[in-house]
C-alpha cells in the first residue's frame, strides 16, 4: 500500500490545490508526460497533434476525472488510444524509484467501422478508462498484463450496447510495451475487448487469457466480432 499513498493526491492537498492558477502549476516540467509522447511519436513520428481528451478540471485541481488527457493516434484501421495519469507525469511524488507511479498507463486500440457517431465511440473508451483508472486510485488496484476484467455486465461497451464485447483482458501493448523514464518504469497495459462468454470461461478456468490472446491474434479490439469460442 506504500506506493499507493504516496501517489494517491491527499483529498486536502487536493482543496488547497483549488485556489492555485492553472498556468502556475502546469509550469512545472512535464517530464513523465514528455516521455509518454516520445514513445509514441516513435510509432507514429508524423503524428504531432493527434486527438486529444482532457477533463475541463485537472484532477489536481479538484476535479472527478483522474486522467490527465487521453490521445488517440491513428493507426492506418484502428484508433490507438493512450492515457496520461497513472503514472508521475511531472514531479517524483513517491520513494518508489523503480516504477513511475502505479507503474502502468492504459491503451486500447479500437478497429475503425463506419460507426453511426464515431465521436460517441471515442469518447465512450475515454469515460472507459477513466473509471478503471479511478479504481487504482480509489481502491489501490493495478492493472497488469494477462488479466482479465469481468463485472458482470452483458451488454456491450459500444455507445449503442449492441456489441457481444462486455469487458476486458489485458495485454503488453505490442506496439507501445515498456519503457523506463526518469521516475521509472512505466507498462503500456492494452486494454483488449473480450465476450461474455470469454470472461466467463476464465472465470470458470476453462480459459487461460493467455489462450484467448492467441485465439484473437491481435490486441486490436473489434466491436463486431463473435466470441471466439
Amino acid at each position: 500500500m506504500g506506493l499507493f499513498d504516496l501517489f494517491k493526491k491527499k483529498k486536502n492537498e487536493v482543496e488547497e490545490e483549488k485556489d492555485v492558477a492553472v498556468e502556475e502549476v502546469y509550469e512545472e516540467e512535464a517530464i513523465g508526460w514528455n516521455a509518454i509522447t516520445s514513445a509514441l511519436e516513435k510509432v507514429y513520428p508524423t503524428q504531432k497533434t493527434p486527438k486529444h481528451y482532457a477533463p475541463e478540471l485537472s484532477y489536481r485541481l479538484g476535479g472527478d476525472q483522474v486522467l490527465d488527457g487521453i490521445s488517440i493516434y491513428d493507426g492506418g484501421d484502428f484508433w490507438h488510444f493512450v492515457s496520461y495519469g497513472l503514472t508521475e507525469l511531472y514531479e517524483k511524488e513517491s520513494t518508489v524509484k523503480e516504477y513511475s507511479g502505479f507503474g502502468m498507463e492504459f491503451t486500447f486500440k479500437l478497429k475503425k467501422d463506419d460507426f453511426q457517431d464515431e465521436e460517441a465511440e471515442l469518447r465512450g473508451i475515454c469515460n472507459t478508462m477513466q473509471t478503471l483508472a479511478k479504481l487504482s486510485f480509489d481502491q489501490a488496484m493495478l492493472f497488469r498484463p494477462n488479466e482479465s476484467i469481468y463485472t458482470g455486465q452483458t451488454q456491450g461497451i459500444d455507445s449503442n450496447m449492441r456489441s457481444k464485447i462486455t469487458g476486458f483482458i489485458t495485454a503488453l501493448d505490442s506496439s507501445l510495451g515498456s519503457m523506463d523514464t526518469p521516475h521509472g518504469k512505466v507498462d503500456f497495459v492494452c486494454l483488449i475487448g473480450a465476450t461474455d462468454d470469454e470472461l466467463k470461461a476464465i472465470q470458470n478456468k476453462e480459459l487461460s487469457v493467455e489462450e484467448l490472446l492467441e485465439k484473437l491474434g491481435t490486441d486490436v479490439t473489434d466491436y463486431n466480432r463473435n466470441s471466439v469460442i
